[in-house]
């Protein structure tokens, strides 16, 4: 019974996550930039915040619900405004050398102190990006109720395998995507990679504008 649970859970992480947006455009730029692991680690801290808002919905923490929600204002006027940084941040980056010169050894040989802190600040960027969209909360809430997950009746053991699941399908699609366009990487010039940092630049920055238009 919980395995059903978790496969739901799975499939609405995955759907959730494969909503085109900035963070998609951001972790698909990354990827091509610096290399799968760099994309997917990026991917990871929007699936860890899947988790908790996941987490808020089907445990029924209806308090830190309300809460974020009341100040959805604040927190999507922050990330408008982190949006719209990113974005111009992106579309000033000059690519690395080509991509397809990377090899096993010259990969293994630039992670190392500084790699890693770029490795947290990528996490962290797109952690707290999906947390600022409270409104996640909302939908969680109405597909968990709609499966039976969230409410006074429910088990905390199914709400447990729910958020699971929704981490691991929001994972899931972060591989994926990364995993393609990682494919796509090594056939790529530096000058394409120019070109995708400004498109995916001036997408991010559309995203923002239009988060903080949504405010007014």
């Amino acid at each position: 019974m919980v395995l059903i649970f978790f496969v739901r859970g799975l499939l609405i992480g995955l759907s959730i996550a494969a909503v085109v947006g900035p963070i998609s455009v951001l972790c698909i730029q990354r990827t091509l930039q610096k290399g799968q692991l760099y994309g997917l680690v990026s991917g990871m801290g929007a699936a860890t915040a899947d988790g908790i808002y996941g987490s808020i919905a089907g445990f029924g923490l209806t308090l830190i619900s309300n809460f974020l929600v009341s100040e959805q204002l604040w927190i999507r006027l922050i990330g408008g405004l982190f949006l719209i940084y990113l974005g111009i941040k992106t579309m000033l980056t000059r690519p690395a050398e080509r991509a397809a010169t990377v090899t096993t050894v010259g990969t293994i040989g630039t992670i190392g102190t500084g790699s890693a802190n770029n490795f947290v600040g990528a996490y962290l960027s797109t952690f707290l990006l999906t947390l600022t969209n409270p409104l996640t909360i909302l939908s969680f809430a109405a597909i968990f109720a709609g499966i039976g997950v969230g409410g006074i009746g429910s088990g905390y053991l199914a709400a447990t395998f729910v958020v699971l699941g929704v981490f691991a399908g929001s994972a899931l699609w972060w591989l994926i995507l990364t995993s393609v366009v990682s494919l796509l990487r090594r056939k790529m010039t530096t000058l394409w990679l120019l070109w995708v940092n400004r498109l995916s630049g001036a997408i991010i920055l559309v995203f923002g504008i239009l988060a903080l238009i949504s405010i007014a």
